[in-house]
């Protein structure tokens, strides 16, 4: 960072000064220890040998890799890209070899693993061009909000929300208010300090920037602890002639907390579960204003931030500027870190901070102190002793709530009662715990009802979940079941009308001309339902015509990605890919070399099935028929075993399916024996009447070929014109037999209504087809 000339733009109108703050309601007055950083300048950590940086940095969804393991990059280049609206990018801090994306421990007080990339620096810190705006007040808001986002910025006081999501709320209430949070109330820490004392102009250009950014607010504050006179010196020096207002107010731990500072600064309270922006109000840390100057002006990305680093365990106790994904250790050992006089690693400050058992892990773009206590500087806290009741707890809380309450709760684990002693409300400040005679470690619990809850609501949201799925899925079986039993119900009434059928072919079985008509039906049949079987041939050559060249395309794309690549492991992916597609291509170019033969190759077979059940005895279609039934029993009693074994839903529904099998197979070996014993020696006459039908039969399938071969050589028009023109004559038939029967007063009359209807249904059809 370098210090920058004045604001290129500022605001006429000037509002009125603060003259008036809040006193914050609780807090504590811990020992400041802030002076033993501030006696050297700001300096810049020394570049590391390796850099660590974790791909989530923030509240929200983990940036997306954007490298891979081999790759190089240079000193601002983005390797990581957010993955939403709450996510944040993440910029290459120093030139160098992408050696690892792999799992590594993070500055988390959980102490586990998360995924980083791995930096490993080349020394050179080459950097990539950046893109300066001289007159960022010339951009338009879309733009502006786009820059802040794309160099990465988040919350720098702690939290590390998201900038460009604060900087574009979504409330109905307009933004009045823009608060620079300069207050810095936890001990020992003073990065901000140093940050307002260095950088004041800064602080005031930034200010401005996202002022006009929110829409040219009317009033802008940057609060202060009084206990910081020469950043408010500088900070006012540098204010001047601007609309910006500088407040100090007396100091007072947790002043800095969000909702404390605007309660100090205008007296008004953000509500239970909402966000300043519903009263009017943005608040940004003085870190996170000077990055977005930084950003927008000189298009630099965060890839530093100052850091506290401080403790008797160091012989030199200082702020610098470290590079994002530092590793501790590389910190330490540039102040002269002593182990042994070393009592803990705490990240923060004492109040909110957490301890660290790996020196390994990096700083990230919320490290803003690094506290390394000696033995004496923070001894071990004693042994916690039982609630006296004495409501200091109570007196320190800024948020007003009741933390004895919420201890008795967290230990009985009653999550309803600490939501509506809203314990969501609690900023984790520390000051119950510090002013507690009975050194209860209250945050602690705290801390741990908070995760409990939120793990318990996450629970709660997948068994919803579940729920919601099974429930769907038990609809969802429940439709498919009645879809079955409409299909079972429309197989029955088509078999009702084949019994129908059937009869009237045994009432006019004793006539050749019967005979021969009957057979002529079968195979019309035959003929309809083959033509039914095979597309269209110029429709078929089109579509497979527009596969080949889509394989062709695909094989030329994987050809070009194998000579561009460079991974052999890709390359023989690739090369698989190819070997299979070029099986696909060879399959489809056969497919277009068979168009036209297909039609009569189906019809034949049809026939073929046809001729095979006239032909067939009675005795040989009831036993097809029963071996065919007692294949189907043998396949569902073995799907039953396997559901039951497994516990599956569906058990109940197949044991019904193998009872009815069961119930066909009995009735199909009962048939076969009565035809068993029913069949006897034919006489001469039935002998010449089977020979007839035989003759019958073959002229019938040798006049199907022949129209088989000749709709082979038809054009679709043809082919439509002669489908009309035998659906019509099967009608016709059909209205015949219908009048016979009415004649007769046949029991069967309504099996002939419904075929006539039927073969209505489809010549009007067929004939709108053509015409269309």
């Amino acid at each position: 960072m370098t210090s920058t000339p004045k604001p290129i733009s500022t605001v006429s109108t000037i509002p009125r000064n603060i003259t008036k703050t809040w006193e914050l309601p609780g807090g504590v007055h811990p020992a400041e220890n802030k002076s033993q950083s501030l006696k050297l300048p700001l300096i810049n950590c020394p570049l590391a040998d390796e850099y660590i940086l974790p791909l989530n940095q923030h509240i929200g969804a983990p940036s997306l890799p954007l490298v891979r393991v081999g790759d190089r990059v240079k000193k601002y280049q983005r390797i990581a890209d957010a993955e939403g609206i709450f996510s944040a990018s993440l910029h290459a801090p120093t030139s160098g070899l992408i050696t690892a994306i792999e799992d590594r421990f993070i500055a988390h007080p959980s102490g586990l693993k998360a995924p980083c990339i791995v930096l490993q620096a080349d020394g050179n810190d080459e950097a990539c061009e950046l893109i300066a705006t001289e007159n960022p007040y010339s951009l338009d808001h879309p733009t502006l909000i786009e820059k802040i986002r794309g160099a990465g910025l988040v919350g720098m006081g702690g939290a590390g929300f998201p900038s460009a999501v604060k900087l574009n709320p979504k409330s109905s209430t307009p933004i009045h208010t823009l608060i620079i949070n300069g207050t810095e109330c936890e001990p020992y820490i003073t990065a901000d300090d140093i940050l307002m004392q260095t950088y004041a102009e800064e602080v005031i250009a930034g200010s401005q920037l996202l002022a006009h950014i929110l829409g040219h607010s009317p009033q802008v504050i940057i609060g202060v602890e009084d206990n910081k006179p020469e950043a408010i010196t500088a900070l006012k020096a540098a204010a001047q002639n601007t609309n910006i207002q500088i407040a100090s107010f007396p100091t007072k731990y947790p002043s800095g907390g969000e909702k404390q500072l605007i309660y100090i600064l205008t007296g008004q309270e953000v509500a239970s579960g909402q966000l300043p922006a519903a009263l009017g109000i943005v608040l940004h840390n003085v870190g996170t204003t000077v990055a977005a100057w930084r950003a927008v002006r000189y298009g630099e990305p965060l890839i530093e931030r100052i850091t506290t680093i401080v403790g008797q365990a160091l012989t030199t106790q200082r702020n610098m500027r470290v590079r994002i994904g530092t590793p501790i250790q590389h910190v330490l050992d540039h102040n002269g870190y002593n182990a042994r006089r070393n009592a803990s690693l705490i990240i923060g400050g004492p109040m909110m901070g957490f301890a660290i058992e790996q020196t390994s892990i990096p700083v990230v773009k919320t490290t803003n102190c690094l506290l390394v206590p000696s033995h004496a500087e923070m001894p071990p806290a004693p042994p916690a002793q039982a609630c006296i009741r004495c409501g200091h707890c109570a007196d320190a809380c800024p948020a007003g709530l009741l933390p004895q309450q919420l201890y008795w709760y967290a230990r009985a684990d009653d999550h309803s009662k600490l939501k509506s002693h809203n314990l969501f409300d609690c900023i984790e400040c520390g000051a119950c715990a510090y002013v507690c005679p009975s050194t209860i470690p209250l945050v602690q619990y705290y801390r741990s009802a908070k995760g409990d809850i939120r793990q318990a609501d996450l629970d709660k949201k997948k068994s919803d979940q579940a729920r919601e799925r099974f429930e769907r899925r038990q609809e969802r079986l429940a439709e498919e079941e009645a879809a079955k039993e409409a299909k079972r119900q429309e197989r029955k009434a088509v078999a009702e009308r084949n019994k129908a059928r059937l009869a009237d072919i045994n009432a006019e079985s004793t006539s050749n001309t019967a005979n021969s008509r009957i057979l002529n039906d079968l195979v019309a049949n035959a003929v309809d339902a083959a033509a039914k079987q095979t597309p269209n041939p110029a429709q078929e050559h089109a579509r497979l015509a527009r596969t080949l060249e889509s394989l062709n395309s695909r094989i030329a794309r994987l050809e070009g990605q194998i000579s561009s690549e460079q991974d052999e492991t890709r390359r023989e992916k690739f090369a698989a890919q190819i070997k299979q597609t070029q099986q696909s291509l060879n399959e489809t170019q056969t497919k277009i070399a068979a168009i036209g033969t297909n039609t009569s190759t189906v019809i034949e077979n049809q026939i073929s099935k046809v001729t095979e059940k006239l032909n067939a005895s009675p005795i040989d279609l009831a036993q097809k028929s029963l071996a065919t039934l007692q294949k189907r029993l043998a396949t569902a009693e073995e799907k039953w075993a396997e559901a039951k074994a497994e516990g599956k839903a569906t058990a109940d529904a197949l044991t019904q399916g193998v009872e009815k099998l069961k119930q066909k197979v009995i009735e199909a070996e009962q048939a076969l024996n009565a035809i068993q014993q029913s069949s006897a020696p034919q006489s001469p006459d039935q002998t010449v009447n089977a020979g007839t039908s035989n003759d019958a039969a073959n002229a019938a399938i040798e006049r199907a070929k022949q129209k088989a071969q000749a709709a082979a050589a038809m054009t679709p028009e043809q082919k439509q014109a002669a489908a009309i023109q035998s659906l019509e004559q099967r009608w016709l038939k059909a209205k015949e037999r219908l009048a016979k029967a009415q004649e007769d007063n046949d029991e069967n009359i309504e099996a002939f209504a419904a075929s006539v209807e039927k073969l209505e249904q489809k010549m009007l059809a067929l004939q709108a087809e053509g015409t269309s």
